[in-house]
């Protein structure tokens, strides 16, 4: 019997939930959230499809009562509020620092043993946050973000090459931001063949900048942040390890050394299986993707530091 909670029912929170269960990832799956009656809401709709699409996990929503969330292996925080007209970046993270930082501890409370997933923004500092203010092990603490982003590169590879999504094999490393996800061109392939090769270099380059701007570019259209994407990148997440996958998907995780750099969460491959992380893959970069790995970690740092100036961590 596996059992999994989403934290936070908006949109990112029930579309990972809903595909958790349409996927049968786990048995039993919780839904909370600090709104009355939208977790129970959305979980009986939820519910109501589960004769109609066949499947058999049970969903059920509640309101801020992490009694029932007990004995989870695996949650996932999709907590946090959106950037607001005239809020800073500091005023941002510290409102979301808070609702981590007591969403993990509610969590931690009733389930100790918990691998944590974190979706909240700004993502790689929420990661280290969890990471840090509670001394947690590192393989139990766990950035989605490079799984989305990932996801929407090889999107952006499919409408340049006109091919088929799962023939592609495309990665992002790095911070899971507009301006710090180092999308790999080099590594990216379809069915083995590099796409330098089947792609000019202008064109892999407008693949590359749409893929940094891929939640910004949804953003402009829907007018909020995207779901369906994210909702489903935390579910594979969520299901390599409660299935043992051991799968390679990149991810924000605590480096102690690897890519040159430590004390931070960033997003670089992983194993995923049963522990959480089992390995960090280290991949050979060259001189200019190591550079922009170095940039993309000194952004990071600077969005971290506003968790020390804030004694937070």
């Amino acid at each position: 019997m596996s059992k999994v909670t989403v934290v936070g029912a908006g949109n990112v929170g029930a579309t990972c939930a809903n595909v958790l269960a349409f996927n049968e990832v786990a048995n039993e799956i919780v839904l909370l959230d600090v709104k009355e009656g939208v977790a129970e809401g959305k979980a009986m709709d939820v519910m109501q499809t589960a004769q109609l699409l066949g499947f058999d996990s049970t969903l059920v929503g509640c309101t801020n009562d992490y009694a029932k969330t007990a004995n989870s292996d695996v949650v996932v925080i999709t907590s946090g509020v959106p950037r607001k007209p005239g809020m800073t970046r500091e005023e941002l993270i510290g409102v979301n620092a808070n609702i981590v930082k007591s969403v993990c501890e509610n969590i931690l409370k009733y389930s100790p043993n918990a691998i944590l997933v974190v979706v909240a923004n700004p993502m790689d500092t929420m990661t280290y946050l969890a990471l840090k203010a509670f001394n947690l092990p590192k393989n139990r603490v766990i950035g989605m973000g490079g799984a989305l982003d990932s996801s929407r590169f090889t999107y952006s590879l499919t409408e340049a090459l006109g091919c088929n999504a799962n023939d592609l094999e495309g990665m992002v490393i790095g911070g899971h931001g507009d301006t710090t996800m180092i999308p790999l061109a080099r590594l990216a392939n379809y069915k083995g063949t590099p796409v330098s090769a089947l792609l000019g270099a202008e064109k892999l380059d407008e693949v590359v900048k749409s893929t940094m701007v891929g939640g910004a570019t949804l953003t402009k259209l829907l007018g909020t942040s995207a779901w369906y994407a994210p909702g489903a990148g935390a579910s594979l997440v969520v299901e390599a390890i409660l299935k043992d996958q051991k799968k390679m998907i990149p991810c924000s995780v605590m480096l102690e050394g690897e890519y040159g750099q430590s004390d931070i969460c960033i997003g670089v491959p992983v194993i995923l299986g049963k522990n959480g992380i089992e390995k960090i893959v280290a991949l050979e970069l060259n001189a200019d993707e190591q550079k922009l790995f170095s940039e993309s970690a000194a952004a990071v740092r600077g969005t971290n530091d506003v968790l020390v100036e804030m004694k937070l961590v």
